[in-house]
This record gives structure tokens, C-alpha cells and sequence, in this order.
């Protein structure tokens, strides 16, 4: 089931933590922006999280056109995901809290 965000929401705030909120898309989006773009990769990169939960985080930030998912016509099958033009203005945001976090983590 994926759960695509109406563009209609009053408060920015609010329709940004529903498109990115979350604990797994922000590390995910993260993944992508440096290269990740395999779902084996970022499955194995990303510690806890299941492939379902993986393959629903995706497909909802694909519903949302935060990513792409490009499929190849290969034996096996070969999937790759792309961060839009969308989901890379996100990796700002996401370099604040990095360095957010380097500041007050102890």
C-alpha cells in the first residue's frame, strides 16, 4: 500500500515530516544521495530494517517522487534507485542534521 502525501497539506512543516518522517527515510534518502542505489546495498547498509520495510519506505518515496526506480532488462533482474531533483534538495536539510548531530551528540 503506498501512501502518497496530498500536496494539499496547510503547513509546510507537516507535509515535510509526512514525505521524510519516519526512521528509516532519511537514512535511506541518505544512502541514495552517496551511492547506494541497489536494494541488496541499502538493505545490507542499513542496520534493523527488514526488506519489506524497505520495499514499503521505497515504493512510498517513489509515490512521492522523492526517488526513481529504474529496472533493467537483465537476468537477474536489476533494479536501481535515483534520488529526484526532488529528494536531492532534501540533502541540505539532511547535512544540517549530520552536522547537528556531530555538534551535540557526546
Amino acid at each position: 500500500m503506498n501512501k502518497k502525501v496530498d500536496v494539499k497539506d496547510k503547513c509546510p512543516l507537516t507535509y515535510a515530516v509526512r514525505i521524510t518522517g519516519g526512521k528509516w527515510k532519511p537514512i535511506i534518502i541518505y544512502r541514495l544521495y552517496n551511492g547506494l542505489n541497489r536494494f541488496g546495498i541499502l538493505h545490507r547498509s542499513i542496520e534493523g530494517i527488514s526488506k519489506n520495510m524497505l520495499t514499503r519506505e521505497l515504493r512510498e518515496m517513489e509515490a512521492n517522487k522523492i526517488l526513481t526506480r529504474k529496472i533493467f532488462a537483465e537476468m537477474p533482474p536489476k533494479v536501481e534507485y535515483t534520488l529526484t531533483k526532488k529528494g536531492e534538495g532534501l540533502i541540505p536539510v539532511f547535512d544540517n542534521l549530520v552536522n547537528w548531530a556531530k555538534n551535540f551528540k557526546k
